[in-house]
């Protein structure tokens, strides 16, 4: 019986760690990174080229997903692949068929956990770090996310191995769902306590009785007496809703910002020498 080595298990590993974007352009995206990822794999299970060749036609198709969580789709077709090279009745559309079906849940998982939970999540603490400009911050940003992804596929490969065809249930079925569902219901908490720690906006705008010159409106005090920091929540609904709603993309909402902000000091709406 054939069993893939750990010496070609560990060499597969790190070259989809490494090299997942190998090759990548719009048409095949990471198609070649995932092949390059199977070679040990193939070499390792078949003896001659032919039979060699044969077995990489498979991982010619398109290929593309959320590179981090989509270790587990390299490490079950490892575990396919094996089967294969046992005759254990599993062939090339088998795997393909099994890899196109993995594709679209693992990238919306992987997409909502680690872009939308786990990145904004590190930032924040590394944001209150760097207070006073201290360099902390970044250094911890780069030592917590290199740990945490590089431990979190090699995990994620070897789980997928180790559980081959039965993982796709879990990751496809009713399960992989809710648990899409969770992680995105996570990943907006995470972004909007994120939102309302590290963004303030406020206003300078007063309305002054003329012969007494006492302030009885201060507008930035009455919107967060009925719903606090309320303006630096429309500012970043408004923004959500441009990126999300209008497809607009964040830079030219960065520079709508910086023109609002502009026209805003003009007219005296917000005050240049604030500290915030």
């Amino acid at each position: 019986m054939k069993k893939v080595s750990k010496k070609a298990l560990n060499k597969s590993f790190w070259n989809w760690y490494y090299g997942h974007l190998t090759c990548f352009s719009q048409e095949h995206m990471q198609t070649f990174g995932y092949l390059c990822a199977m070679l040990p794999i193939v070499e390792d299970l078949y003896g001659t080229k032919e039979e060699q060749a044969a077995a990489l036609e498979t991982y010619k198709a398109f290929f593309n997903t959320e590179p981090q969580l989509g270790s587990v789709i390299v490490g079950v077709t490892v575990g396919l692949e094996e089967a294969r090279a046992n005759n254990e009745g599993v062939d090339g559309d088998t795997i393909n068929g099994l890899r196109a079906g993995l594709m679209g849940p693992i990238a919306g998982i992987g997409d909502s956990l680690v872009v939308g939970v786990l990145i904004p999540l590190l930032l924040g603490i590394a944001l209150g770090l760097s207070t006073g400009g201290s360099p902390v911050g970044a250094i911890f940003y780069i030592v917590a996310w290199n740990l945490i992804i590089t431990f979190g596929m090699r995990l994620l490969y070897y789980k997928g191995y180790e559980l081959g065809g039965k993982a796709v249930e879990f990751l496809t079925g009713e399960k992989s769902k809710a648990l899409r569902e969770s992680i995105m219901m996570l990943g907006s908490m995470v972004i909007g306590a994120v939102a309302a720690t590290w963004v303030t906006v406020k206003t300078v705008f007063q309305m002054t009785n003329p012969e007494t010159g006492e302030v009885f409106l201060n507008l930035n005090d009455q919107i967060n007496s009925v719903l606090p920091k309320g303006l630096t929540a429309i500012f970043v609904i408004f923004c959500w809703y441009l990126i999300a709603k209008k497809k607009m993309s964040p830079l030219k909402v960065m520079l709508l910002l910086v023109v609002i902000a502009f026209v805003g000091v003009l007219i005296g709406f917000f005050d240049p020498q604030l500290t915030y």
